[in-house]
């Protein structure tokens, strides 16, 4: 079922992706050669504490950490260690929210590490660019199809891979809500984008192949199928009148 949201509760979402984005962006601060996962997962923790919410993903499918992070090849739901050491040209994709007062916020941002190659940096200034594309596409009488079709014509047309068994979705009192919304489709299709609904828009976007995989043992860790690098964005948005609103603005990064 698609929840439309009052005005009420989209002003407690914009606080909600206010403290997403705020831990995406202290979490910014501290990437860099030598540092684990684990430290910048702990960073992420502290930080959403301190803004008076709740780490949305903690616990969640029993997930065990504040933030999915995941270097180079993989994809998503990297899980955050000690052992896990950040060093000079990886990328890293930080996925993480906050819940407060019921409401959820979500969004993802893939960092450098150091100097990145020229290669890597397309891919993630091309996945960046997708997720604005399929942005301006979330305005009403727009169906999901439209943006799913426009990320997927911008990334494939550069020669990239669209992952297609993940997805984003709607977002509100739960983590994880109605509607789907894939990074490919056909315009014109889906589900009609109405105001009030909340969604999280976030391109997947492999260097190479679109094909995945998973290791043995790891029931979490979503790799490229190629071992190429994988880029992540994400942000959440409402469809309004006036358009598209980001609900997680990242002044510092974005």
């Amino acid at each position: 079922m698609i929840v439309l949201k009052s005005a009420r509760e989209l002003e407690i979402m914009k606080e909600a992706g206010r403290i997403s984005a705020g831990a995406l962006m202290e979490v910014g601060k501290y990437v860099r050669p030598g540092v684990s996962t684990l430290e910048l997962d702990e960073i992420c923790y502290d930080y959403i504490k301190s803004q008076g919410a709740e780490p949305n993903f903690l616990h969640l499918y029993d997930f065990p950490n504040t933030a999915c992070i995941s270097v180079n090849d993989e994809i998503i739901h990297g899980i955050p260690s000690k052992n896990r050491i950040l060093k000079e040209g990886d990328i890293v994709s930080v996925d993480t929210g906050a819940k407060i007062d019921g409401y959820n916020g979500d969004n993802a941002y893939t960092f450098y590490v150091g100097e990145v190659s020229p290669e890597v940096q397309r891919l993630c200034e091309t996945t960046r660019e997708a997720l604005l594309i399929g942005i301006q596409q979330a305005v009403p009488g727009n169906r999901v199809g439209d943006i799913g079709a426009a990320i997927q014509e911008y990334c494939e047309s550069r020669g990239y891979g669209v992952v297609r068994e993940y997805e984003g979705h709607g977002i509100g009192t739960k983590l994880h809500e109605e509607p789907g919304v894939p990074n490919f489709g056909r315009p014109h299709k889906g589900v009609r984008l109405l105001p009030g609904m909340t969604i999280a828009i976030e391109p997947m976007i492999n260097m190479g192949t679109a094909k995945i995989k998973q290791l043995p043992g790891d029931e979490w860790t979503v790799f490229t199928a190629d071992g190429k690098p994988s880029a992540h964005y994400e942000h959440s948005i409402a469809i309004t009148e006036d358009g598209p609103v980001i609900l997680t603005p990242r002044p510092t990064l974005d």
